[in-house]
């Protein structure tokens, strides 16, 4: 009987929101007022509705002047709060290409139909079933998107776009559609081929006797055929990129590049080596001990007044973070970094902000190879048949705060491979080694999302922006 007082005529058709449980607050049951219906007319809006809502629950802690937990049952839910937006590195980097047009790699249409090109993989084909690291260096470059010199190229063409170019340049050269240069264009084609080259030269398999490759016969006519596949397709590319950088006409960008090929041999030869050429930590404690020493201040770069100068590499070996800054600004900055500034020198744009793209190129290849030297270590467990490279930023940071972990890098003089990678890799995870990798990359791409306010704010900055934050994120 009481429930029919309740019920409204059927026309019309009221939505009843009940409170289906008395709660008790501090030992006081809500009023009889609080257990009556809550009637919502169908007329209302969502967001009237919503507010109603809103109202009727923050009276029930006003009314009894506390402000405990009330769990309410009702036809309604509560939205969570939202979490910080996460930066999606494929997203950034198809917003990136969008923006600057398509091809951003030498590896298009174009070349992959030339004959040369196909020639090469069809030599490739021939190497499969063998564990030549040629093959390994084939997958990375063709799949592992954040992991290849491809990016670099859309990087250069971003920055490119972002500074412009002076009013001085014809309009013949320009890509009017895409708003960079052709030059421009030819100069990203150029530094991929060149960081491809390094690439693949760097899978070269030295046959030494103490080798498996140089005692087993059948190992070693595949490392064999593997090397000189390696060598002609590395050779080709860089010949290729040679008379693609001399048909730019243009000095300045010819001692440029051709700088960073001589700064990838110099990276060949950065502290110790195993017989097979693979790089090794340096023994803490044998060359940096004195806190005062300028490797300490020093910053890690090329000459100001002449970057085409060789760097003076000696003075940071021994201290793990500059010394790891002087590897990498030799094997990855200087491409990238020279790369940008060419650009802008294509470009005709001022000295000043030719070597802001410079700084840009820099430290944003320091950061990527940070994050690149962390991903390892994210894991809990190292996959079977992993390795990671043993001087990769984590392992010196810890080498730095226990020295005793040095012992197992000397069974690596011979073959890194002589390493227990799994047993590094946990060790390394007990350390402060990861935090300070993470670090080293929050410093680097700070320093180049500062470097990017030099630069007019369009959307070729806000996409290398979005890339910075994506990378942060992987």
């Amino acid at each position: 009987m009481q429930s029919s007082k309740i019920l409204l005529p059927h026309w019309r058709k009221f939505n009843q929101v009940q409170i289906t449980r008395n709660l008790a607050i501090n030992n006081r049951k809500l009023s009889a007022n609080y257990s009556a219906p809550l009637l919502i007319n169908e007329n209302f809006t969502l967001r009237q509705q919503q507010q109603q809502h809103q109202i009727f629950y923050q009276q029930i802690p006003q009314r009894w002047g506390t402000t405990s937990a009330i769990h309410l049952t009702t036809t309604t839910t509560t939205a969570a709060k939202p979490s910080p937006p996460r930066h999606d590195w494929n997203t950034a980097v198809r917003e990136a290409e969008r923006i600057v047009g398509y091809p951003t790699s030498f590896l298009s249409l174009r070349w992959l139909l030339s004959d040369e090109i196909a020639n090469m993989g069809l030599y490739l084909r021939k190497l499969v079933g063998s564990t030549h690291p040629l093959l390994k260096t084939a997958k990375e470059v063709l799949y592992n998107g954040k992991n290849t010199t491809q990016g670099w190229g859309l990087i250069v063409l971003l920055i490119s776009k972002a500074a412009g170019h002076a009013p001085s340049i014809p309009d013949m050269e320009q890509d009017k559609s895409d708003g960079v240069l052709y030059s421009q264009r030819a100069l990203v084609e150029i530094t991929e081929m060149i960081g491809m080259c390094h690439l693949i030269h760097n899978s070269l398999v030295n046959l030494q006797r103490s080798t498996k490759a140089g005692q087993d016969s059948t190992t070693y006519d595949d490392m064999t055929f593997g090397n000189k596949i390696g060598l002609l397709i590395g050779d080709y590319l860089l010949s290729h990129s040679s008379m693609e950088l001399a048909s730019l006409k243009n000095q300045i960008v010819v001692g440029l590049i051709s700088s960073t090929v001589r700064d990838f041999s110099e990276s060949e030869f950065f502290g110790e080596r195993d017989e097979q050429n693979n790089p090794l930590p340096s023994k803490p404690g044998t060359v940096y001990q004195q806190t005062n020493s300028p490797a300490c201040t020093a910053d890690v770069d090329f000459d100001a007044e002449d970057i085409l100068k060789p760097m003076n590499i000696a003075k940071f070996i021994g201290n793990p973070e500059k010394e790891w800054e002087a590897r990498n600004m030799l094997n990855v900055g200087s491409l990238l970094g020279k790369s940008c500034l060419a650009s802008l020198r294509l470009a005709e744009q001022s000295e000043k902000l030719q070597k802001k793209a410079y700084l840009f190129g820099k430290h944003l290849s320091l950061a990527w190879q940070a994050c690149l030297d962390a991903e390892p270590f994210q894991l809990t467990s190292l996959p079977y048949d992993t390795s990671f490279s043993l001087v990769s930023a984590p392992v010196l940071f810890h080498l730095e705060y226990d020295p005793k972990l040095y012992d197992e890098f000397e069974k690596g003089n011979v073959c890194v491979d002589n390493v227990d990678y799994f047993k590094i890799h946990q060790t390394i995870l007990q350390g402060p080694g990861l935090e300070k990798t993470k670090q080293l990359q929050r410093k680097h791409t700070t320093a180049a999302l500062h470097v990017l306010e030099s630069f007019p704010n369009n959307d070729a900055r806000r996409a290398l922006e979005n890339m910075i934050l994506a990378m942060q994120d992987l």
